[in-house]
């Protein structure tokens, strides 16, 4: 990425890949993606694992917390959100931090501050914890 001057920003590759389909310029954004998915398939067959992130013996990465419906639907939420704000945490809090960017730190924090209440609410309104 670092050759070709472009923004890690991987809901804009992809994006750009499903709706946009640029000609010429969709083998680095194939090449990347193949990166993000083949670099955790090559640590598993190494060593045999990513770790116990799951915190069950056992268990590597586990079973998601609200259920695969609620993953999916705050899967294409997250996908809405990052086209709405021009991009994503790769790409603004990454990439644009890097740069110095007052663009990209407003819009981290934002996302940030958003993260937050999200869980404060999901956790403590909706399902009345403490």
């Amino acid at each position: 990425m670092a050759t070709l001057g472009r923004i890690a920003g991987i809901s804009g590759i992809i994006g750009t890949l499903v709706t946009a389909r640029p000609k010429g310029d969709s083998a680095w954004r194939f090449a990347f993606l193949l990166g993000l998915i083949s670099g955790p398939i090559v640590l598993v067959m190494l060593w045999g694992g990513l770790g116990n992130v799951a915190g069950a013996p056992g268990e590597v990465i586990g079973q998601p917390a609200g259920g695969v419906g609620r993953m999916l639907v705050a899967g294409l939420l997250v996908g809405v959100g990052t086209s709405l704000g021009s991009g994503c945490t790769s790409g603004h809090g990454v990439c644009g931090l890097a740069r110095l960017s007052p663009r990209s730190l407003i819009a981290t924090l934002v996302f940030l501050t958003v993260a937050m209440v999200t869980v404060f609410i999901v956790r403590h309104v909706f399902m009345g914890g403490s």
